[in-house]
């Protein structure tokens, strides 16, 4: 059996330990990640947030080493049995199964710190963004946002934007970088909650790098 590329242009990965048969965690995979797997023999995967192709541990170094591909009988899940490196979980533990939904409690404890997991501390920062948006909003800044909507997670993009733009016209340099960090912050609770990785910001500056910014506002302008 093949798989339909044509017709699942992106399907599931269920990803086992090979030697204690651990489920560890759920990603996706197109053609081109598929074909990177096998072609590498390390698992890579297509993020839907990101809207791009990565390694499993590129930046953590917990990588997954593929000893074995099974393709379901509707042929459009796949099952990767792996000698996983570190955690497999970007929380830093070994599964990312570690919820019981009858209690709400936690199964397992991190055995890294997931802080030394990212290169980028603007990836790790959305990621706990994303932890905490549904959590108690009376406990968690990010959940209460959240927990009010649109309206007032822009509200706080618009105040915060205004707030940078004064420590700069103020040439107050502590208050310029505390101001920024705030704004940054609430533009990622306005991406999370759009269901935007930052990745894909980055992606359209790279994308812009020898264009000049007449050519671009030109551009935009006929979208």
């Amino acid at each position: 059996m093949k798989i339909d590329w044509q017709k699942r242009p992106l399907i599931p990965a269920i990803v086992q330990d090979s030697e204690s048969g651990e489920v560890l965690m759920l990603a996706y995979m197109n053609e081109e990640a598929l074909q990177k797997t096998l072609e590498t023999g390390f698992a890579h995967y297509f993020s839907r947030s990101r809207q791009k192709l990565w390694k499993k541990g590129e930046s953590s170094g917990n990588v997954q080493k593929v000893e074995e591909i099974l393709l379901d009988c509707d042929g459009d899940t796949i099952l990767l049995k792996v000698k996983q490196s570190g955690p497999a979980c970007h929380t830093g533990r070994r599964s990312c199964f570690f919820t019981d939904l009858k209690t709400d409690t936690t199964t397992s404890e991190p055995i890294q710190n997931p802080d030394e997991m990212y290169d980028d501390i603007v990836d790790r920062l959305y990621h706990v963004i994303l932890e905490k948006k549904d959590g108690d909003p009376t406990k968690s800044w990010t959940a209460k946002l959240f927990s009010k909507g649109e309206n007032s997670i822009l509200k706080k993009v618009a105040e915060e934007a205004a707030e940078f733009c004064f420590a700069v016209k103020d040439k107050d340099e502590g208050e310029i970088i505390y101001e920024g960090a705030d704004l940054l912050y609430h533009a990622l609770v306005a991406l999370a909650y759009s269901g935007i990785h930052p990745e894909r910001i980055k992606s359209e500056l790279r994308r812009r790098f020898g264009q000049s910014g007449i050519e671009e506002k030109a551009s935009s302008s006929d979208r």
